[in-house]
């Protein structure tokens, strides 16, 4: 690594390389680090170069330094707004699975043990 660079710095680099797992985004001549996958963007990336392409200039922040192997991980996502999640005006807030579990065990063995005097009954005849 010929520049120093620090946790947190915001850069503009170029896309050198795309992988399944990723990125490689050359920050001067002597330097490049990886994007991976997960630090794209929000949400689900299938394939990478669905988002980016090798010669593109990006906007990243360094993520993590590795000086003794010489790698430098970094984001793009850490710079973006982060979604947020819109609910419909007259939708219910959902229930926690827990709550849906207590409902359905409190019917389910309510049925069990009004239908268990008509079991006994048949099984007598």
């Amino acid at each position: 690594m010929a520049k120093k660079y620090e946790l947190g710095d915001v850069l503009t680099g170029k896309v050198t390389g795309i992988q399944p797992y990723g990125a490689f985004v050359a920050l001067d001549d002597n330097t490049q680090g990886l994007v991976h996958i997960s630090e794209i963007t929000y949400g689900f990336v299938k394939d990478v170069s669905e988002f980016l392409t090798v010669g593109q200039e990006v906007e990243v922040k360094i993520l993590e330094i590795d000086e003794e192997a010489e790698k430098i991980s970094l984001s793009m996502r850490a710079l973006q707004d982060r979604p947020t999640t819109v609910r419909k005006k007259d939708t219910p807030p959902r229930k926690s699975l827990q709550d849906r579990v207590d409902e359905s065990d409190a019917n389910g063995f309510n049925s069990l043990k009004d239908k268990l005097q008509d079991w006994i009954e048949q099984s007598g005849q």
